[in-house]
């Protein structure tokens, strides 16, 4: 009996050790199904991915499996254990930290949170940079909401980068972005998106190939709050899901790719996030969101004013250039003809986005006049006739340009 017991034990402890020593053991069978493969598809770095699995706390340890098994091939085959290790650390710190990353769901923090990558920018450690910075200004807060405004206003501040066709290349890191102190829209984004992440928020870029209006790309922020997703941008606007973009996303053409808004995501989806840099590359998944923005736009026309779109922009002299530095930042107001402010808003300055002007919906049929006043406390004004509303057709925007000079 006493040796039938003793077997057992041995037999206990084998099991036991077994299960210890190997790494996929506990995880869901898909998840370690696909672990297996992209280790194995790793070659010599399999080594140090297999010991960044590891050597992960219990705790993230399905974490790391998650980000390992979905990695796409570059980082598969030459990130090493200790970059991963610390950025996934970070990830988890931020978990234990506030009160909105804890109540995730672990699939969006998985995809959403602990990703050190968007898209094909360089892989670098950024999330002890951004909580040095970020951490001293959320700490208090509680309403996740409270922290997404927070950081979207001051964070181009703490970094220092602005918009600039200048910057070196579209896809830039943190760190080459505040090295320039300029990116593009795209670079905005990224630094976004991983200042979000660093505090624990899910988010995700999103952007377009092409307007259907043929103006060129664009990328932005995507958070999700409570169950759903909401846009935002580097320069912020008053509240979530309000940008300028909004009216040409929600027209896009859902019967071509290349007009459809389109989000990153960590796991594979089946569909591939475009990158007009490198259309080639598909190694970043992406989800199909064109009816998201074109329902949004829909629903905010809807609980608008009806009026005639008017397009204005500002530049520094009729006979100067038209270029992204040519821009003026300007506040400016219509009025109608007897003086009665008829809308206000702010044209878009050097440092805006290409395809970012401001644009007013007008009364139709009336003649109004765009005024502003210069720093010498001139007042400037330019006459304009909005159109007459043809029922059944969309009425295409006024273009009107004002000058400082």
């Amino acid at each position: 009996m006493k040796k039938s017991f003793l077997l057992g034990a041995i037999a206990g402890m084998g099991l036991l050790f077994s299960c210890a020593s190997d790494p996929y053991a506990g995880l869901d069978p898909k998840l370690a199904a696909d672990l297996q493969a992209n280790i194995a598809a790793a070659g010599d770095n399999g080594q140090e991915l297999l010991k960044a699995l590891k050597e992960a706390p219990k705790a993230q340890r399905e974490g790391m499996a998650f980000l390992i098994a979905y990695m796409p091939e570059g980082d598969r085959d030459t990130l090493t254990a200790d970059f991963l290790l610390e950025e996934v650390g970070w990830a988890y710190k931020a978990r234990e930290t506030f009160p909105w990353t804890q109540a995730l769901p672990d699939s969006v923090f998985y995809n959403d949170v602990l990703p050190y990558a968007s898209m094909d920018e360089r892989r670098e450690p950024w999330r002890a940079m951004y909580w040095e910075k970020l951490y001293p200004l959320v700490d208090s807060i509680t309403d996740v909401r409270a922290a997404i405004d927070t950081i979207n206003k001051q964070l181009q501040y703490l970094v220092g980068v602005e918009y600039n066709t200048k910057r070196e290349k579209p896809n830039q890191s943190p760190s080459e972005s505040m090295r320039q102190g300029m990116a593009s829209c795209s670079g905005l984004s990224i630094l976004l998106t991983d200042a979000f992440r660093t505090m624990g928020i899910p988010s995700r870029i999103a952007g377009t190939p092409l307007w259907v209006s043929k103006e060129g790309n664009h990328n932005w922020t995507e958070v999700w709050i409570d169950g759903d997703w909401y846009f935002t941008e580097y320069y912020p606007t008053p509240a979530l899901n309000r940008s300028w973009f909004l009216e040409r996303a929600g027209k896009a053409d859902k019967s071509d790719p290349i007009y459809w808004m389109y989000a990153t995501s960590w796991k594979p989806t089946g569909l591939s996030f475009p990158m007009v840099w490198d259309f080639k590359n598909k190694n970043v998944p992406g989800i199909d969101v064109t009816d998201f923005y074109i329902d949004l736009y829909n629903a905010q026309m809807a609980e608008a004013k009806n009026g005639a779109p008017v397009v204005v922009r500002m530049f520094r002299s009729a006979t100067g250039g038209r270029s992204s530095g040519d821009r003026v930042a300007q506040d400016i107001k219509v009025v109608d003809a007897d003086g009665n402010m008829v809308a206000a808003g702010k044209t878009a300055g050097p440092t805006a986005d290409m395809n970012d002007y401001l644009t007013l919906y007008l009364p139709f049929g009336k003649a109004l006049k765009v005024e502003f006043t210069d720093a010498a406390g001139a007042t400037h004004s330019t006459p304009i006739v909005t159109p007459q509303a043809v029922e059944g057709k969309e009425t295409a925007a006024t273009e009107v340009e004002l000058y400082l000079e």
